[in-house]
């Protein structure tokens, strides 16, 4: 079984992991920074909204246009492309007279950029690391962006105590441009895994052979729909707590990354299949007991408990590229990164919309319930996909290819 040691070991596994670090932080950095300059700026909760989650729902239009290019392009010089975009990007928001609209356009500008990288990433991710170790990679990237919007959201927090936002923002542009040169030097150049030109046209053929089979259409439906409902009863955590809703933030923090480092690092293939089942259930099963407004320790034990079923992700994940060709990896996978992204801004604005006209407590409840539901219906689906992958790992062909 790899060890975090041995993977540590490969110098581009590490240099994909500062640069995601790095951006992670820079990125939690000027989101804080820009919510809190637009909430001052117009009074407005839907546009500070937008400022939060706006990049989450954009990222679907990259997915949907030119997610080709993260297979059809060098992914060294995809990746160098994005992160000086996004530190100049961020660079703009410097500018203390810049106004709302300006930055909004801004920030949703990145984020579609921002999609086609996180494509690259992924793909990049499959091939520097031996597929056996895919898991333990992938859990150890989550874990990474875990941990460091924790340090983006507090290191903005402080600063934003003692200077402007625009004054933020100079401090997050210096951290995302240094990711740049520690992409462009720690990673080999590659050939693109695909030789068709990147464009719409691609892109829309790419995501019809993602969509036209059942096993990797299932997986992405599982992949996005019961974690999205579950960051909607998230999202309802500061109507719930109030000002001690950062206990159940920690809580879900400690949680995801709990179940990425379990099962990433100490749960075999076969394990982590017959885990499956029982960490979606457990995703959504404890929000349940929401509807009975559980006081503030026993919400914090339920949220701890319930987010370690994110892990299940990582399964879905290693089965999605068994099942998906080199020349597809990683549209697939940025397709299904901007797809959950923008399903979870979605499910965040619904809850806020329910929880409007029914107790914080029930609408947590029953978005878990929805969470519940759709995990069930997809269960036997799921384990068909798990039987695809599987014969695809020991050499039967997968779902598709190319010439399909």
């Amino acid at each position: 079984m790899l060890t975090y040691r041995a993977l540590f070991a490969q110098p581009e596994f590490r240099t994909l992991w500062t640069s995601t670090a790095l951006s992670t932080v820079a990125a939690t950095m000027s989101s804080l920074a820009l919510a809190t300059l637009v909430h001052r700026e117009t009074g407005s909760a839907l546009l500070t909204a937008v400022a939060m989650f706006g990049p989450s729902l954009a990222q679907v239009v990259g997915a949907g246009t030119l997610m080709s290019a993260a297979d059809a392009s060098p992914p060294r010089r995809s990746l160098t492309v994005v992160g000086v975009f996004t530190a100049l990007s961020l660079g703009l928001q410097t500018i203390p007279t810049l106004s709302t609209t300006a930055r909004l356009l801004l920030v949703l500008g990145a984020a579609y950029v921002l999609s086609v990288g996180s494509g690259v990433r992924w793909g990049l991710l499959s091939e520097v690391v031996p597929t056996a170790a895919f898991p333990l990679a992938r859990s150890t990237m989550n874990v990474a962006v875990g941990a460091f919007q924790i340090v983006g959201f507090a290191t903005s927090g402080v600063l934003l105590s003692t200077l402007t936002a625009p004054q933020v923002f100079v401090v997050a542009t210096g951290v995302a441009a240094a990711a740049v040169p520690v992409l462009r030097f720690g990673i080999a150049e590659r050939l693109p895994r695909r030789t068709a030109r990147a464009g719409l046209r691609e892109t829309w053929r790419g995501n019809r052979q993602l969509l036209a089979h059942r096993h990797t259409r299932t997986l992405v439906l599982a992949l996005c729909l019961p974690n999205g409902l579950v960051v909607g009863c998230e999202a309802l955590f500061v109507p719930y707590a109030g000002d001690r809703a950062g206990w159940l933030l920690a809580a879900a923090a400690v949680g995801m990354l709990t179940g990425d480092l379990v099962v990433g690092r100490f749960l075999t293939a076969g394990a982590r299949r017959r885990t499956s089942t029982p960490l979606r259930l457990l995703l959504a099963a404890p929000f349940l007991a929401f509807v009975f407004a559980p006081g503030l320790p026993l919400a914090v034990l339920l949220v701890a408990l319930a987010t370690v079923g994110y892990a299940a992700s990582l399964i879905q994940q290693e089965w999605l590229v068994a099942l998906t060709p080199l020349a597809l990896r990683g549209q697939v996978l940025g397709v299904e990164s901007s797809v959950r992204m923008t399903l979870q801004g979605g499910c965040a604005v619904l809850a806020g919309a329910l929880a409007d006209v029914v107790p914080v407590g029930t609408a947590m409840a029953a978005l878990a319930a929805a969470s519940l539901v759709v995990s069930l219906v997809l269960t036997p689906a799921l384990r068909r996909a798990a039987d695809a992958a599987t014969a695809s790992r020991v050499g039967t062909p997968g779902p598709y290819s190319e010439s399909s």
